[in-house]
């Protein structure tokens, strides 16, 4: 094979060789290598590879070595700044790696043409937007182009994520460039999307590489989206047990990602908004700010993140549900990709799926069908019980056991009390054979309970023999074990008629002779408007200014005593200290790692200076919070809340209040 000029002229094509000597690392990582020697040999080739896995290696490598220069199509201009300036630094020369695309000056496109006219340029990165201007169209007519790498090809499939319709011209534009190798590449495909993309380009004989869609290292973790205020405390509290550490907070609209952004920063995290919206020299700055760790937390919508190579993310929340399961896998996977935890939060409320629902009434009906199944995936994925792991990895046609999930996600770390269901997966699968068809999973349930809706009688299914087979199990249960029987094999899901159900081989098999099965209901989570929120007011969270003034106090305490500083009180209680401003020793001994002893040994000088502070910036205090409505619910109300805060026994609180355990729960 002919040598190419520049940084591969001094390098042989042993691919374990110059992967040490041009990368730095020792050993591909799992198909890397299968699928360097396949565009080495010319091939077609579909490469799909969960994110961090490696994937922009896979071109950037043949490209090094191969003759001509390689063409990235790229969906965003910021993934192309980071990935140019990434293998700049692997490279000799800055005109080892260029992009084209609307950031770019005059003087700065003329220097990329120089550089590609004199073949000084191994990669090129280029939007599909401006790939199919006339002027790039005849400046790639001058150059030999070695292959054509599509990044992000889920954006060529309407059942993508991240749909992008200019993404379907491509296979015209590369038809233009001439008959050269292809590769598609992408970190989240189901088997859907996976035929989409090979359609449309043109590749169905290409030979696939699919990686293990798991990522280990990352810990999944669902929890109920309630008022406005406590998600913002939750999300506080959850940032500040990691501080200083990286991270991403997903919102669906602009005007949520800068009130968190807002929110954070008055609570002194160092955050900072990402969406659209913004100017591309203030989008570009953030990202910056965040790659350089000046800023640890970016808002953000889903522009933000595609690409971004930072390895170093340790959570991710998703302050809104994700409008897809793959979505949701995607920006999940940009936490933790150095290989060390990360976490990933997603707060759910049913009222955010009817919110999404709604914005999709006025786009056309095949749109709505394909949008409502990828919503109804992600409500399935959140309100479930079982492995999210295995959910997610079904979801992307890959089986999973779930003991090998570790415990790294809510439902396997805490699991939820299961029971016998043999019984009741034999009566379901008998139901939905007995409508020989397909059917959605809400007509099978409301089949299976005996509910007569219009489309019931629309078929006739009422007159059915096994119509309230179920009738003795509410609707969440039955929607539990069709789930369950989706994901154990049980059943079909027809993804080209909108996700309807059948029953499967697998099923008829389990009716002849069905095995134990456990199940634990999925939860039934509590839909919360924003008119909820109104009756709620947010506590203070870690006065900054108090925060300084304590650990001043606490220093002066410290030397008067001659004892360490922390052993007058550490850091976390000084915190919780500014964020409830306790005034009376009895108050001060319920704040976090201090109790009775040490309020009444050092504690004097701590109370007095914050009754001081409140009442000279005039403070309302958490304890003094009033809240509007029924006014013998609301001292209710408070005083639940005020023992909450004082870490009080829930049994004790009841008692207090005199009323039984179950009418506390319900107050909660």
């Amino acid at each position: 094979m002919e040598m190419t000029t520049g940084v591969a002229e001094s390098l042989n094509l042993d691919p374990k060789k110059t992967l040490k000597e041009f990368f730095g690392f020792d050993e591909f990582k799992g198909n890397q290598e299968a699928v360097v020697r396949s565009v080495l040999a010319g091939e077609d080739c579909f490469v799909i590879m969960p994110t961090g896995a490696g994937k922009s290696l896979t071109y950037q490598w043949p490209a090094m070595m191969l003759p001509g220069t390689a063409i990235v199509i790229s969906p965003l201009i910021a993934l192309m700044k980071n990935q140019v300036d990434n293998i700049r630094g692997f490279a000799s020369s800055e005109s080892f790696a260029h992009f084209l695309n609307s950031s770019l000056s005059k003087t700065e496109l003329a220097r990329v043409m120089e550089d590609m006219l004199a073949e000084n340029t191994k990669l090129l990165y280029v939007a599909p937007e401006t790939l199919k201007k006339d002027e790039t169209m005849e400046l790639l007519s001058k150059i030999k182009i070695s292959f054509v790498a599509v990044d992000e090809a889920h954006c060529i499939s309407e059942w993508g994520h991240d749909f992008r319709p200019e993404y379907r011209k491509i296979r015209q534009m590369v038809k233009e460039i001439g008959d050269v190798p292809l590769m598609a590449l992408t970190a989240t495909a189901t088997p859907k999307v996976q035929n989409d993309i090979q359609k449309n380009l043109g590749m169905l004989d290409a030979k696939v590489y699919k990686s293990s869609f798991n990522r280990d290292n990352l810990y999944y973790e669902v929890r109920a989206k309630g008022a406005k205020e406590q998600v913002h405390k939750e999300i506080i509290n959850y940032i500040n047990k990691r501080a200083n550490k990286s991270g991403i907070i997903y919102c669906l609209s602009r005007k949520k990602v800068e009130e968190i952004a807002e929110m954070l920063k008055n609570n002194g995290i160092k955050a900072m908004p990402y969406h659209a919206g913004l100017d591309a020299k203030t989008r570009a700055k953030t990202q910056d700010a965040f790659l350089m760790e000046d800023c640890n937390v970016i808002v953000a919508t889903i522009a933000f993140g595609m690409g971004i190579d930072k390895p170093d993310v340790r959570f991710v929340i998703h302050y809104d549900v994700p409008k897809s399961l793959e979505g949701y896998y995607q920006e999940t996977g940009r936490g933790g990709r150095d290989g060390m935890q990360g976490d990933c939060l997603l707060f759910y409320n049913p009222n955010d799926i009817e919110k999404l629902e709604k914005f999709m009434k006025d786009k056309p009906v095949a749109e709505q069908e394909i949008g409502g199944l990828l919503i109804a995936e992600t409500a399935a994925f959140a309100e479930s019980s079982q492995c999210r792991r295995k959910l997610l990895l079904h979801y992307f046609g890959e089986s999973f056991d779930e003991k090998n999930c570790n415990s790294m996600c809510d439902n396997c770390a805490h699991p939820k009390p299961k029971s016998d269901v043999t019984k009741e997966m034999k009566t379901a699968l008998e139901a939905l054979k007995s409508l020989k068809g397909e059917f959605n999973l809400t007509h099978i349930v409301n089949f299976v309970v005996g509910k007569k809706v219009d489309s019931i009688k629309d078929y006739n299914h009422d007159a059915l023999p096994l119509f309230g087979a179920g009738k003795d199990k509410d609707k969440v249960f039955w929607k539990s074990l069709f789930r369950l029987a989706l994901v154990s094999g049980y059943l079909n899901k027809n993804i080209e008629r909108y996700g309807l159900l059948s029953i499967a081989d697998e099923g008829e098999a389990y009716i002849k002779n069905p095995t134990p099965h456990m199940m634990a209901v999925d939860v039934e989570f509590e839909s919360v408007s924003e008119s909820d929120f109104e009756n709620f007011r947010a506590e203070s969270i870690a006065d900054e200014e108090l925060y300084a003034h304590l650990r001043d106090l606490r220093k002066k305490v410290a030397k008067e005593m001659g004892l360490p500083p922390y052993v007058i009180f550490q850091d976390p209680s000084l915190e919780d200290m500014a964020t409830k401003y306790p005034i009376t020793l009895e108050e001060l001994a319920n704040i976090n790692g201090v109790g009775k002893n040490k309020a009444q040994k050092f504690g004097a000088a701590f109370i007095a200076y914050i009754e001081k502070f409140v009442k000279e910036n005039d403070i309302e205090r958490p304890q003094d919070i009033v809240l509007k409505g029924n006014a013998e619910k609301s001292v209710k109300k408070k005083n639940i809340i005020l023992n909450i805060d004082k870490k009080v026994d829930l049994t004790d609180i009841a008692k207090q209040l005199g009323i039984d355990f179950n009418t506390l729960v319900d107050e909660l």
